[in-house]
């Protein structure tokens, strides 16, 4: 049981973006989109990579930030044409 729980807190600890040179100062990291924004470690966002659209989370290996793929395809925001005539209810109302 106890293997277990250090396990869980060995896994949560490359989440954390605090990152030590060898001169002892903290060396901020994330990662960045396309357009060279800021994307901080564990969020998520959608990438295009060689015409294939997913979902990626940004996270640290080896004291590096990374782009790693979390779902396949990308979440959509985009609207469904309303109906011609949505709940019957009179435009004018």
């Amino acid at each position: 049981m106890f293997r277990a729980i250090l396990l869980t807190g060995l896994i949560a600890l490359p989440a954390a973006a605090d990152v030590t040179s060898p001169s002892g100062k903290t060396v901020d990291c994330y990662c960045t989109d396309r357009n060279h924004n800021r994307i901080e470690i564990g969020e998520t966002i959608c990438l295009q990579v060689d015409g294939r659209m997913f979902m990626a989370q940004c996270q640290m290996s080896l004291n590096v930030p990374m782009w790693r793929e979390v779902q396949q395809g990308c979440l959509s925001s985009q609207l469904v044409e309303p109906a011609s005539d949505p709940l019957g209810v009179h435009p004018h109302i």
